[in-house]
């Protein structure tokens, strides 16, 4: 069993495999941080990227949403070609990088054209593009929807048996909403039910994403806790996830939300990407995380060096 992410350093993680992953963040026993950043947008601090920022307050597991694999942008990152960005980034933070990629239905067409969601070749959930991630040092790909970007759970569960075929023993697949992401039958309680999460893990889902509770009308830890059960029952993670703008929240909200998922036996806390836009506000990851863990396990990942 891989040590457990809670106490790794950066030369733990090297040369890893994706069970390495997967046991290391299983045996930290609901201590795990992911978040989110956009890096095609201007960095909070200028100069240095937003993911890194994330890093510095108490990520454990850098998600880059937005992120083009055909043409790939992470603004505050050093001069590199963009086929090594992640590797870059990588080598700069000493974290676990997964991106997002969305199975968007071929029929849908975005509600508003010019959102900064909208829809590029390069992040859409194809087997090619997964490829081309993994190639480049991604860890994990998750598969979801931006806002309005029509992405359902059939297409998720397509799209995994694809990539399960394809690269399942490489590269982590996680899946599931956290909004409705332009499907109104989808949303609430629809947004995932017991039966999306058994068809995701049919489909080969290494981890499950689910909405955390009090983040979208409906989600309560009762209903939430069920779907971990079912989850880790068939030995598969889970992934509570803020995608609803309230890591823009005060800081108690988040710590209540933070408390619930907890509660409800999540493995991985996600924070999104739109504290105000590019990445969650920066005193709610680390309430979030001295929350889940203490003051001393918050602390400890913020000071520990990348060089050792």
């Amino acid at each position: 069993m891989a040590k457990r992410m809670l106490d790794c350093v950066t030369s733990d993680f090297q040369g890893f495999t994706k069970e390495d992953w997967l046991s290391s963040i299983s045996g930290s026993e609901g201590r795990v941080i992911a978040c989110e950043s956009i890096g095609t947008v201007l960095p909070m601090l200028g100069n240095i990227t937003n993911a890194e920022f994330t890093a510095s307050m108490g990520a454990d597991i850098l998600l880059l949403n937005i992120f083009d694999v055909e043409d790939p942008v992470i603004q505050g990152l050093p001069p590199v070609d963009k086929k090594d960005c992640i590797r870059e980034l990588k080598r700069l933070t000493g974290r676990m990088v997964g991106i997002n990629l969305e199975p968007v239905e071929d029929s849908y067409e975005s509600e508003d054209p010019d959102s900064m969601w909208k829809m590029s070749p390069g992040r859409k959930a194809t087997p090619e593009n997964a490829a081309r991630a993994c190639e480049m040092g991604v860890d994990m790909v998750l598969l979801t929807g931006n806002p309005g970007n029509g992405v359902s759970n059939q297409a998720i569960t397509d799209t995994l048996r694809r990539l399960k075929a394809l690269l399942g023993d490489r590269l982590i697949l996680a899946a599931g909403k956290m909004h409705a992401s332009g499907i109104p039958s989808e949303a609430g309680e629809h947004i995932i039910t017991g039966r999306d999460v058994e068809e995701f893990i049919g489909a080969g889902a290494d981890i499950v994403l689910l909405p955390a509770p009090g983040t979208v009308p409906g989600i309560t830890t009762e209903y939430v806790r069920g779907l971990v059960k079912e989850a880790h029952s068939r030995g598969v993670l889970t992934m509570t996830s803020i995608g609803t703008s309230q890591e823009g929240a005060d800081v108690e909200t988040i710590r209540q939300i933070a408390l619930m998922c907890k509660m409800a036996g999540t493995d991985i806390h996600h924070l999104g990407d739109s504290g105000y836009t590019g990445m969650a506000l920066p005193e709610n990851i680390l309430a979030y995380s001295k929350a889940i863990r203490g003051a001393r396990h918050a602390y400890r990942r913020m000071a520990v060096s990348v060089n050792r």
